[in-house]
């Protein structure tokens, strides 16, 4: 396309692409009931996952949400399920020691293997494939650094990942941007709009009450349990469970001080031909990289478009801004899309944390589970079923991600002032190669 022509299709929608085929649920007008025996406020991923197993077990569960459920990043991800740990095995027995570190990648491992069956046990039809992923080194030094990882032996849990050098990467990918790559086999890709709108149903069916556009405003703590204050009335709660991630606010400041919220951004082309497709993405895998600010992307489940995200700006931008520059990533790892336009351009908030971990845990009755730093598909719905779990008082045991110190910085109330600075330094760190 040239300069003067718009990189967006005539139909374009700036609302995430998923929304086409699961859309948004207005209000229906639910009432909140006066009384819970758990009330969870936030209606993705972890907030329904959590809700199934306390309703489950018997409990009366309440779950509201601010706006539509899954209005957030449940429905706003690019559809990538993966075993959801950042830092490498070296990085976290550093930190934390060996035992620890086990345990925690042992836990990445079981929350994919988490939403696997769930998907199949509750017949849920949201596209779920096991593809595997694509990762690509953008530099020779972190390939070389993939190369390490990739032999690491990993005590109690095995990757079964393998190295595909440059000189192979046109049967992975159709690019020469990457100096090859790792593949790990077991990662998954799903439609996060079918995904979620399953979940729905399956809460729905064991007896969770969901009540949309429905924001807290103030949860206060007694010796019974909870009164929590909404737009649409005051709950009397024994227990609560805060499943808000990237959105925490004022409501949980504790946790809220916790919480990086980060935008992400991503963008649907318009179709692209089936022999054009093939070239560039042989063999369907979910697909990212090794820079800081890491470009993550895929086939759409019927393999007629690309979905592309990644940060792109210093500061938090509109889609319509963030699409083109998405759109110009795109196509410098792909110059055969550049006449292809932007079908759809969205943006949602992603929970960071300042070691880079989900965390979980509890404080006489109130749980969370959150700040999975990009990677919750899987995790969300992991922590979720073990945080209802053990607000149902069956699970005793706690999950790993409770034990490292859920960490903040000195001045840190919730907004991340530092953020422009620190994409400054990643772009020059991405740009350095280190």
């Amino acid at each position: 396309m040239t300069v003067r022509e718009s990189p967006f299709s005539p139909d374009f929608k700036p609302t995430p692409y998923w929304w086409d085929a699961s859309p948004q649920q207005t209000d229906d007008g639910a009432d909140l009931p006066g009384e819970a025996d758990v009330l969870i406020i936030g209606a993705g991923y972890t907030g329904l996952h959590a809700a199934i197993q306390t309703a489950r077990a018997g409990l009366s569960t309440t779950v509201i949400d601010a706006e539509a459920a899954g209005w957030g990043c449940s429905t706003r991800n690019g559809g990538q399920v993966s075993t959801s740990v950042k830092p490498s095995y070296a990085a976290l027995t550093k930190r934390h020691g060996k035992e620890i570190a086990i345990a925690l990648l042992k836990e990445g491992q079981a929350s994919l293997d988490h939403v696997a069956t769930f998907i199949r046990q509750e017949k849920i039809d949201c596209d779920f494939h096991t593809v595997g992923r694509f990762h690509g080194a953008h530099t020779k030094k972190q390939y070389e650094g993939l190369a390490r990882e990739c032999d690491t032996n990993h005590p109690g849990f095995e990757t079964n990942a393998w190295m595909v050098p440059r000189a192979e990467q046109q049967s992975e990918l159709g690019t020469e941007v990457y100096h090859g790559g790792m593949v790990l086999p077991h990662h998954s890709s799903l439609d996060p709009g079918k995904y979620h709108a399953g979940l729905l149903q399956v809460a729905r069916q064991a007896g969770v009450q969901i009540v949309s556009h429905c924001p807290a405003t103030g949860i206060e703590h007694h010796a019974t349990g909870f009164d929590v204050q909404t737009k649409k009335g005051l709950t009397k709660t024994g227990k609560v469970i805060v499943a808000t991630n990237g959105y925490t606010g004022a409501l949980t400041p504790w946790q809220q001080r916790r919480i990086i919220p980060i935008g992400s951004y991503v963008i649907a082309t318009e179709e692209v031909p089936a022999e054009l497709m093939d070239l560039l993405f042989p063999t369907n895998r979910v697909l990212s990289d090794t820079r800081k600010l890491v470009y993550y992307y895929r086939p759409s489940p019927d393999r007629k478009r690309v979905l592309f995200g990644g940060r792109v700006s210093l500061g938090e931008t509109d889609p319509r801004k963030s699409g083109p520059k998405l759109h110009a990533e795109l196509t410098r790892l792909f110059p055969q899309l550049a006449k292809t336009r932007i079908s759809h351009s969205w943006a949602g908030l992603v929970g960071y944390t300042f070691d880079t971990l989900m965390h979980c845990g509890e404080d006489r009755g109130l749980f969370y589970a959150m700040g999975y730093c990009g990677s919750g598909v899987g995790m969300a719905g992991y922590l979720g079923s073990r945080m209802g779990m053990r607000a149902a008082g069956l699970e005793r045991g706690l999950s790993a991600f409770a034990k490292p110190a859920f960490q903040t910085r000195p001045l840190y109330t919730g907004k991340p002032w530092f953020l422009a600075p620190s994409v400054i330094a990643y772009r020059l760190r991405d740009w350095l190669g280190t």
